[in-house]
């Protein structure tokens, strides 16, 4: 019924690897504002690295964004790194080595990790198991089964430490691994019911993750970005039971568009806390009854990270990266060699077209690239100045509009 897996143990998995000066840079450029997972990642594409991207601040500060309010210095970022670490939270940055390597994957990953507890966790095969708040008593037994047998196998249990069938998920990994992914501070345990068990997680050797600041108080547009990274850090999903509008729907949804293996619970038609798992089932989810469901579903974690896009490399060279030439005329037979080709559009011309190939309709990125001609880099690099501008939309399934 179980595929056992050895768990890796890898000493690099402690945060602050690279320079601190890397770190620095890195913690300055995240902190400062409108600068978001998303802008991070397009600046240090376009820019080559945190460092270049920070030398290059006056040449976008002023496009919208940040509206010229000055960026965190070396010194405040260096204190901020030193309170975190005096309370025992460790900082791990995008450009560390142990970085998860799934979560690097995703279309927008935290530029910095705050961790609590043993980071190694990181390093271990996972799984998320979510569901209902208000969890059916059938609900947690069997959330509890699932991790307590996929912990035996080896696998390390990710939630999101809400009440019912996260709660039951945590509570029977602990002797195993769990990981707890937080939507305020990493400091901050929430709900305040769950206290307790934030505490056993952390001396069961278990590890609690964010993505915001310390000090961080939860808020409801929080959730869904720490539902992202509960999905990114996993090779799949298991929903156990949820209504059709909750947040472990937007989990499931979220594992999709990340390419993780997603499955469900089923549950009686009569109990709306089912109603979710069965319209995933209907939907195409793996439907599970119990752990061996899930284990004979996953692949293991090469053949899922080879299936998956490449990812941005944590640090390019410090410069800016030069527009891929564009690509050479072909010349029908029978053409006068003395008229030249046409000459390639300028950048000024192209985000003018580009502009014009815009509306509120929200338009697929690939599309863009076909009406335009150009590669996907030139393109990135024309919507993140529109982005800074704050002229541009995102919308999920990689699509844009004008604001």
């Amino acid at each position: 019924m179980s595929r056992a897996l050895p768990r890796a143990r890898n000493d690099a998995a402690r945060a602050g690897a690279g320079t601190a000066g890397q770190l620095v840079d890195w913690l300055r450029l995240a902190l400062t504002p409108d600068v978001g997972p998303l802008t991070f990642r397009r600046l240090l594409h376009r820019y080559g690295s945190a460092a270049a991207a920070l030398a290059a601040y006056p040449e976008w500060r002023g496009r919208g964004g940040t509206g010229g309010v000055p960026l965190p210095t070396p010194g405040q970022a260096a204190d901020a790194i030193a309170r975190a670490e005096g309370a025992g939270i460790r900082l791990l940055p995008g450009c560390d080595p142990a970085y998860p390597p799934l979560l690097r994957q995703i279309a927008d990953p935290p530029p910095i990790l705050y961790l609590a507890g043993v980071p190694n966790r990181l390093a271990d095969p996972a799984i998320a198991l979510v569901g209902a708040r208000n969890a059916s008593a059938l609900g947690r037994r069997m959330a509890a089964g699932l991790a307590r047998d996929l912990g035996d196998a080896g696998w390390t249990i990710v939630s999101g430490l809400a009440r019912g069938i996260d709660t039951a998920a945590h509570e029977a990994a602990l002797g195993t691994g769990t990981v707890a992914v937080l939507a305020g501070g990493v400091d901050i345990p929430y709900p305040r019911e769950n206290a307790a068990l934030y505490d056993r997680i952390r001396a069961a050797g278990g590890l609690l993750l964010s993505e915001m600041p310390p000090g961080t108080q939860p808020q409801a547009r929080h959730f869904p970005r720490r539902n992202r990274l509960i999905s990114g850090l996993s090779q799949g999903v298991v929903v156990v039971e949820a209504a059709l509008r909750s947040g472990s729907l937007i989990t499931a949804r979220m594992a999709l568009e990340q390419n993780r293996d997603l499955f469900a619970v089923p549950g009686s038609p009569l109990d709306p806390r089912a109603r979710g798992c069965n319209a995933l089932l209907k939907q195409g989810a793996a439907l599970v009854e119990d752990a061996g469901d899930v284990l004979t579903g996953l692949p293991d974690r090469a053949a899922l990270l080879a299936r998956l896009p490449p990812a941005l490399p944590p640090e390019l060279p410090e410069r800016r990266l030069a527009a891929a030439a564009p690509a050479p005329v072909q010349k029908p037979a029978g053409t006068d060699s003395r008229i030249p080709p046409p000459a390639p559009l300028a950048e000024g011309d192209l985000a003018g077209r580009l502009a014009g190939l815009l509306g509120p309709q929200p338009v697929h990125i690939d599309l863009l690239v076909r009406e335009l001609g150009i590669d996907s880099g030139r393109l990135a690099s024309l919507l993140l100045d529109l982005e800074m501008s704050g002229r541009l939309r995102r919308h999920p399934g990689n699509q844009v509009s004008l604001s």
